[in-house]
């Protein structure tokens, strides 16, 4: 079989604009039930995509670990490279992708640091080793092979040994995308897929459906 002879149909659900909840939180909020629902593996497994100052994009897949109204929270270290990115252009673009359900969200707005206590909140609820490794891996940067990494890692497991708390290091924390806009994709029959977007002005929420 060729590349582009492979395909599916999608014929699992539809999405019109009468089951679209007029606010996009309490959409996603619905379909993230029914992925939970759903046992999809890495359910919280999104794109996020960022550009540098000169727009070129970059894409790689992170963890959702928080959303609300106020926007969609993930951490990282803020020197890699998205960090950098976000520093020059803070806006980004996140993708869900649920498979199972034959559907994708994308979200689309402006990005900020969240506060230093929900940073520090989160680092402290992490696995020890996941906290050693915030210390050990000086992230997007070339290294010269693994040892390095795992040297770094001796190196902190000596320095906090015996220490009740680890501290966070400045160099990582969180990031809030803050939505303008949402569209959900609902998968369908012969490629007519379903797209309902949503475009925030004045404070409110507009609803259009996307031809597929």
């Amino acid at each position: 079989m060729s590349i582009a002879e492979i395909r599916r149909e999608y014929m699992r659900e539809t999405f019109s604009e009468d089951e679209a909840d007029l606010n996009p939180y309490h959409q996603f909020s619905k379909w993230w039930k029914e992925a939970l629902d759903s046992s999809i593996d890495e359910v919280n497994a999104m794109t996020l995509a960022t550009a540098d100052k000169q727009g070129m994009p970059t894409a790689r897949i992170v963890l959702l670990k928080d959303y609300d109204e106020k926007g969609f929270v993930f951490f990282t270290n803020y020197l890699s490279r998205k960090g950098r990115e976000i520093s020059e252009n803070p806006h980004a673009t996140l993708l869900f992708f649920w498979k199972e359900l034959e559907r994708q969200v994308r979200i689309e707005g402006t990005i900020v640091k969240v506060e230093e206590r929900e940073s520090d909140d989160y680092f402290h609820s992490r696995p020890l080793g996941s906290r050693i490794g915030a210390w050990s891996s000086p992230q997007s940067q070339v290294i010269s092979d693994r040892t390095v990494i795992e040297e770094n890692v001796q190196q902190y497991e000596h320095e906090f040994a015996g220490k009740s708390v680890i501290p966070r290091p400045p160099h990582w924390g969180g990031y809030r995308v803050i939505p303008s806009y949402f569209e959900f994709w609902q998968g369908r029959e012969s490629r007519l897929h379903d797209r309902i977007a949503y475009l925030e002005e004045a404070g409110s929420w507009k609803i259009q459906r996307l031809a597929p």
